[in-house]
């Protein structure tokens, strides 16, 4: 099942979507990896979903990577004594300590570091800033605020507060027993963490881990795009959640912050996953509005390592349809004239390592002589991410003794990866190269092929050494 684009598709399980059957049409329909939204799912839930995942992935003979998203704080107003409120603007409004039902004066907040936190001047928006506030007096215990713009409050909205940083980390007690579960499983790849808005939100996650799992960050905080070089760093992977920072920061910024986050992420090596919102049109219809498509497009011709659909595959009419729509556009727009010019224009500078040389050198060789494919043998999954930092215009083929390696990689651009046994020398290595290449219908006997490897054989991180072979004409060695 190799596809035939560069891009990867990310695509949530949800009500419209957990059965193994549908799952597995998600996955010949396009799906390369699946996201379980812990913020619905159960314990039991979730190890279901991954257990129906390892069975798909069992029969269709590919690694399929699996992404647990953590729910993370979720900070919302309480109760009104009558259910919802009208409110003017230019008046008073105040979010207090005092666990009583609400009027149109005031509300309970119960959540003590926003009241400890925000300042005069800050702004908080409400129900997806449908209803925004100034704060104008705090005392620790209260806001007193201005109605700026809307009319409405309900019982239990969301509040966003894009001019405050929060002493709160990123990991709640229900994110610390989800996690948990999550790698008690064994299965999980990828673990997706929200709210993040420091470096420092990245550091007990990593203590927990112990590098199980990936950690993938959710850019959706302003606080997160003034630290953003932190936080990739500390990251293994970064999504751009652009619902919530279209929430928290003025829309029209969305798209360039997005083209920002893609680049950074490319120069430093690390997959970035664009999401929310791709196809929504899809949950109701069969068919994707225009703007849609030429926002999957414009993803695509950036260099995104992957695209994600969210309840247009989990709650959806259309869970199938939207996933094979997005992998048409992908191949489409990766068949386009453009797409390698815009893609070169972009490529970053090697960094001063001896795998980014080699993978600099390889891409290089791949193109000049115009070889069938690159071959990188990855042990931890380095080498494949350097030599998709490349961004190169041929196939690229991730062998790995270690499967956990290959389903991780999943969410890499322009990987093909495949669970192969670990070479003893020189020879067995060239000629796995050539038969997995031939076999997985990449390239024919007479091609010609380049294989990047560490030597000596087995060592992690040591990526030293190109070999330009031919595939033997019974395909199944290489010269």
């Amino acid at each position: 099942m190799r596809r035939h684009r560069k891009v990867k598709i990310l695509a949530t399980l949800g009500p419209a979507s957990s059965e193994e059957e549908q799952i597995e049409a998600l996955h010949k329909a396009g799906a390369d990896l699946f996201r379980i939204n812990m913020s619905h799912a159960s314990h039991d839930l979730m190890r279901t979903l991954t257990k129906r995942i390892r069975n798909v992935e069992a029969r269709c003979g590919r690694p399929i990577g699996i992404l647990c998203d953590l729910q993370g704080p979720k900070l919302r107003v309480g109760k009104f004594l009558d259910g919802k409120v009208e409110l003017e603007v230019g008046q008073t409004f105040t979010l207090d300590d005092r666990d009583e039902p609400g009027n149109e004066k005031r509300v309970f907040l119960p959540h003590p570091e926003i009241l400890q936190s925000v300042q005069p001047g800050h702004r908080l928006l409400i129900d997806d800033g449908k209803l925004q506030l100034r704060a104008e007096k705090c005392d620790g215990r209260s806001i007193e605020c201005t109605v700026i713009a809307g009319t409405g409050i309900s019982d239990r909205k969301g509040v966003s507060l894009p001019d405050t940083l929060l002493g709160v980390g990123a990991l709640t007690e229900k994110d610390r027993a989800d996690l948990d579960a999550v790698l008690e499983t064994g299965d999980a790849d990828w673990v997706a963490l929200s709210f993040v808005q420091r470096p420092d939100d990245l550091a007990e996650v990593r203590k927990i881990a112990r590098g199980q799992v990936g950690l993938m960050s959710k850019i959706e905080k302003p606080q997160a795009i003034e630290r953003i070089e932190e936080i990739i760093e500390m990251s293994d992977a970064l999504m751009v959640a652009r619902g919530d920072l279209g929430v928290e920061m003025p829309l029209e910024t969305v798209p360039g912050l997005q083209k920002k986050l893609i680049r950074l992420c490319r120069a430093a090596g690390k997959p970035v996953v664009v999401a929310t919102q791709m196809l929504e049109s899809m949950i109701t219809s069969p068919v994707p509005t225009r703007a849609e498509v030429s926002d999957v497009a414009t993803a695509v011709f950036e260099g995104a390592d992957a695209v994600m659909l969210s309840a247009e595959s989990a709650a959806g009419d259309y869970p199938v349809e939207a996933v094979s729509t997005m992998a048409s556009i992908a191949r489409t727009i990766e068949r386009e004239q453009l797409y390698p010019q815009i893609l070169y224009a972009q490529r970053p500078q090697p960094e001063a390592t001896g795998a980014d040389a080699i993978s600099l050198a390889a891409r290089e060789i791949a193109e000049t002589l115009k070889l069938t494919a690159m071959v990188c043998y990855t042990a931890s999954g380095t080498t494949g991410l350097r030599a998709a930092r490349e961004r190169p215009n041929v196939p690229i083929l991730a062998l790995s003794p270690v499967v956990k390696t290959a389903r991780r990689l999943s969410v890499v651009w322009g990987l093909h990866c495949v669970v192969a046994d670990e070479p003893t020398d020189l020879e067995s290595m060239v000629d796995g190269a050539c038969r997995i290449v031939v076999d997985e219908e990449i390239g024919k006997p007479g091609d010609r092929i380049i294989i990047s490897a560490g030597v000596p054989l087995g060592t992690p991180g040591a990526t030293n050494m190109l070999r330009i072979a031919y595939i033997g004409m019974d395909g199944r060695s290489g010269v």
